[in-house]
């Protein structure tokens, strides 16, 4: 595994370092990751798509940050997670569903839509649906890590961000 050019320069601007393993940390973003989650629907409920499809961005990335600490990376940007998240942990389909709910939720949070649509609804309601899908395989995955696991993430972390 060589190492990311982008993830060395976080690493030199301070944006990514390893720590160690924390499960409360870990414990205090699942629970925030709910609470977007919970929060998305009650948004969607309430035809608040834009709102929605950003609370459902922030759940997915909150399970994220939780399986990090889990094995002990703290990484302060949203792209640098993401892009780790397919590097150490071989999870493509995952690493999709994550950067198009954050493209969906640049899109709506920093772009005027003019009128509310039922492909805007739709769409919304398929993200909610991906960003339950996301969290429940993030936490399948912090489940099965061990020791032994978590040993050899670290390692490839430091090669990758070249330590």
């Amino acid at each position: 595994m060589k190492g990311n050019k982008f993830l060395n320069k976080l690493k030199i601007k301070e944006k990514i370092e390893l720590v160690d393993p924390n499960k409360d940390i870990c414990n205090s973003y699942l629970e925030k990751s709910d609470d977007c989650l919970k929060s998305a629907e009650i948004l969607f409920n309430n035809n608040l798509y834009e709102n929605s499809v950003s609370m459902s961005y922030y759940s997915m990335y909150n399970s994220l940050m939780a399986l990090l600490f889990s094995v002990g990376i703290k990484c302060e940007n949203h792209s640098g997670a993401i892009l780790l998240l397919k590097l150490l942990f071989k999870e493509q389909e995952l690493f999709n569903l994550i950067s198009d709910a954050k493209s969906e939720r640049i899109d709506k949070q920093y772009y005027v839509i003019t009128e509310k649509d039922e492909l805007s609804k739709e769409s919304t309601k398929e993200l909610l649906r991906d960003a339950e899908d996301f969290i429940l395989k993030i936490k399948v995955i912090i489940k099965k890590l061990n020791n032994e696991l978590i040993k050899e993430i670290r390692k490839n972390f430091e090669i990758l961000v070249n330590f």
